[in-house]
């Protein structure tokens, strides 16, 4: 992002910043006390997929730019489309000029070339193609505008009721034009992570670590997942990040242990250190995860990974983070209630000593930061056990 474009942006930071205060001011020494760090983001949930009950919530109303997170309802809007009959996955798009143009992460479409839906859909899921993005609305509606009002009442229509959509890919606003951010909740987006995953294939898609994209005149981009808990995280095939300065970065995951799947999702979490700026965000929805399956009940017959069509995450409290089942100090952790596939990696468990942690970067004082516009440096590395940085 050039200078010039960020600077008008400091508003929309200062906003954002100032949205969140109130209520994180009143949570960050009971989120401490829980042992999540309460600085590593603005909104946290984590869900069990099947029942919608939250195993963990942290000021999961307070609204926050998701970034690319937004191409989960952009995915959700072609999958439904495709189950209508409107569109086939071998349906071939024709690109618009106005999508070859559109920046940030991208598969560099070529103006006027042909590209299947189904292979538009990789390139939005896996490396997080904005270009991708405006190609498929535009084939869906015709135009950008027309595909966000979709995405609005599709947005109403499931439960989403803290969320506005203004684009099919995120991007951070043109505050000069008079442009608005994305807004969501960590609440909505768990709420659009339990509708995909039980209606759609997006697994398919979002559990893609790496597929070569081709063109029409037959170049090849090589696409990277842009989510690195695929792998290090046992279980973990999706689902979607997000990132731009001002919105911090954002991730909406899903996990799948012993037949019980659990959602996590993270907003608004601060840029680290060093190259991989992402890593608070990661540590912390890693640790999410671990205290979700601590905190799902035992099993008392098999669960279905699907969650039922309709469903919607539960509305609970936002005075203060939440853990359903936490371990106290006179109840010990629920032991896993079933064994895993053959050959499967074990879970952590969230009271293990060796489960992923914060832990400090060295002992130099942070830097300081210039302008709102700069992300706060972080203070910790996502460690998993058993891998390498």
């Amino acid at each position: 992002m050039s200078a010039p474009f960020s600077r008008p942006l400091i508003a929309l930071a200062v906003w954002i910043a100032a949205g969140a205060a109130f209520a994180a001011a009143a949570t960050h020494k009971q989120s401490a006390s829980s042992g999540i760090n309460p600085e590593a983001f603005r909104g946290a949930i984590v869900v069990d997929a099947a029942t919608g009950k939250v195993l963990f919530e942290d000021r999961a109303d307070v609204q926050s730019p998701p970034a690319s997170v937004t191409k989960l309802m952009t995915f959700y809007i072609v999958e439904e489309k495709i189950r209508a009959g409107e569109l086939k996955l071998d349906t071939p798009v024709t690109v618009s000029a106005e999508a070859s143009h559109t920046g940030g992460s991208r598969v560099w479409l070529v103006d006027k070339e042909q590209i299947t839906v189904e292979e538009l859909l990789y390139a939005l899921m896996v490396p997080s193609a904005n270009d991708a993005a405006v190609a498929l609305a535009t084939q869906v509606s015709g135009s950008k505008a027309a595909f966000v009002d979709l995405m609005n009442i599709k947005a109403k229509e499931i439960g989403m009721n803290n969320t506005v959509f203004r684009s099919p890919h995120g991007l951070p606003p043109d505050v000069r034009k008079g442009q608005e951010p994305d807004l969501s909740t960590a609440r909505d987006i768990a709420t659009l992570a339990r509708k995909l995953v039980a209606e759609t294939d997006i697994l398919k898609y979002s559990s893609t670590r790496h597929r070569p994209f081709k063109h029409q005149n037959g170049k090849v981009i090589e696409m990277d997942n842009h989510n690195h808990l695929l792998g290090p995280v046992p279980g973990c095939d999706g689902l979607k990040t997000g990132y731009y300065r001002e919105a911090g970065f954002s991730l909406a995951a899903t996990v799948q242990r012993n037949g019980r799947r659990i959602i996590a999702v993270v907003l608004g979490s601060p840029a680290g250190q060093g190259s991989h700026q992402w890593e608070l965000r990661d540590t912390v929805t890693t640790q999410l995860i671990e205290r979700g399956f601590a905190a799902l009940p035992p099993a008392t017959s098999p669960v279905a990974s699907a969650v039922p069509t309709g469903a919607t995450a539960q509305t609970g409290s936002t005075s203060g983070p939440a853990i359903a089942g936490a371990p106290t100090a006179s109840t010990p952790s629920p032991a896993p209630s079933a064994q895993l596939q053959p050959g499967a990696p074990a879970p952590v468990p969230a009271n293990d000593p060796t489960a992923p942690s914060l832990i400090p970067v060295g002992t130099d004082e942070p830097k300081s930061t210039q302008g709102t516009d700069t992300p706060p440096d972080a203070t910790v590395h996502l460690v998993i056990p058993g891998t390498k940085k």
